[in-house]
């Protein structure tokens, strides 16, 4: 296999994925315990997180309308970097709940600014033939660092028990590290609106949907679709915590998870470009479902493994190809506002499915919600293999 579609840009930024994630991980073990220990309540981390992906998801959309209209990437995704690298060790200097809230949003907000910008850069990089290859090496480097962060986590809580605050500082290495690259790349400017001089308003990129394809309409609304259902990891672990893991095997189940989403997710990319992107991700919800089911049955740490390796397969599957497929639905000077449009819609999604999910586990139970996702899950494998929309290269 010939390499040609690993540009410098699709290198640099994969990398940059990578020290990111490897930031933002390390502290996802103990972001609950670190809160808690500094006063937070269950209910004031749900809040934030709320907010936290309404801000992500209004934001994704509007910045990449922004970057589309000004015909520039480069400096959203360098911004965007930059506010999370930033603003995740300054939580561990505050312990006010308004300066959380607002180093949490400016976190997610960074994300938001980069987003779009950073998946037209990698489509801008890429032809159909490759395109597949460059999304699933991106996000194999993005969740390598996303194994890689949990692991140095424990091995330094490990030798430093209780030490949170530390741990914070440490994350801003990785971190800056990832920004600095972003330096060394030469943006190939993208064709700009005619009004490029002047600012979208807060909420133009809904207008995207209107002019945009019948195909990306009815690709958009089963991957949103989807999303209603697709709730937080966070539910995972809580079922595998009640399926009789320890603490040590939830974290571990997490760190195996993104270990196979890593090694994956390239060759799903692959996959992609050789079969399609629908076809793909469909595949993916297969895995899905079975993942799910089987954590509402799930009673010992084995079947919990075993189930988290599903789910790893899915994500490498049918995640690794959702932006990809997005992309070839979308006009080469509105990309970013299509990709930003779906993203956003996605976070969105995924804030309603939280919800929806714990108040279900509160109502019936761990086992209903799975089960719920899964059924979803089957009804969304249905609709993709019945819609079938012209798509464009």
């Amino acid at each position: 296999m010939k390499y040609r579609f690993l540009t410098r840009v699709v290198i640099a930024l994969s990398v940059v994925s990578l020290f990111t994630d490897i930031s933002s991980e390390m502290l996802y073990p103990v972001m609950p315990v670190f809160l808690t220990s500094i006063g937070f309540t269950a209910l004031w981390i749900g809040m934030m997180e709320g907010i936290a992906e309404a801000v992500v998801g209004l934001s994704k959309g509007y910045f990449g309308k922004w970057s589309d209209v000004s015909g520039r990437r480069l400096p959203f995704v360098i911004i965007g970097y930059l506010f999370s690298s930033i603003s995740k060790p300054l939580i561990a200097l505050f312990t006010s709940v308004p300066a959380i809230f607002f180093l949490r949003s400016t976190d997610r907000l960074g994300k938001g600014i980069r987003t779009a910008a950073r998946d037209a850069m990698l489509t801008h990089e890429s032809d159909a033939e490759h395109r597949g290859k460059v999304f699933g090496f991106h996000r194999a480097m993005d969740t390598f660092g996303a194994a890689l962060g949990p692991l140095a986590a424990l091995i330094y809580l490990h030798y430093n028990p209780g030490a949170y605050k530390q741990l914070f500082l440490y994350a801003f290495i990785p971190a800056i590290a990832g920004v600095s690259l972003l330096f060394f790349i030469k943006e190939k400017r993208a064709e700009s609106s005619s009004d490029k001089n002047s600012m979208p308003k807060l909420f133009s990129f809904f207008g995207y949907w209107k002019k945009s394809s019948s195909a990306y309409k009815h690709t958009v609304v089963g991957l949103i679709a989807f999303a209603l259902i697709n709730s937080s990891d966070v539910f995972l672990l809580l079922g595998a915590k009640n399926a009789g893991a320890s603490d040590e095997q939830v974290i571990l189940a997490y760190i195996f998870y993104n270990l196979v989403y890593a090694l994956l997710a390239f060759p799903a990319g692959v996959l992609a470009d050789r079969m399609g992107m629908k076809k793909t991700f469909m595949l993916g919800l297969i895995f899905f479902a079975a993942a799910y089911s089987g954590m509402a049955f799930a009673s010992s740490a084995y079947q919990v493994f075993v189930m988290f390796v599903l789910y790893g397969v899915y994500s490498a599957v049918a995640e690794t190809v959702s932006r990809a497929w997005v992309s070839r639905l979308s006009e080469k000077d509105e990309r970013a506002t299509a990709l930003g449009f779906y993203s956003g819609m996605t976070s969105l999604a995924l804030l309603a499915a939280s919800t929806i999910a714990g108040a279900i586990w509160v109502a019936a139970g761990a086992g209903t919600v799975f089960l719920f996702s899964a059924a979803g899950a089957t009804l969304a494998l249905l609709y993709f293999a019945i819609s079938k929309p012209k798509e464009k290269n």
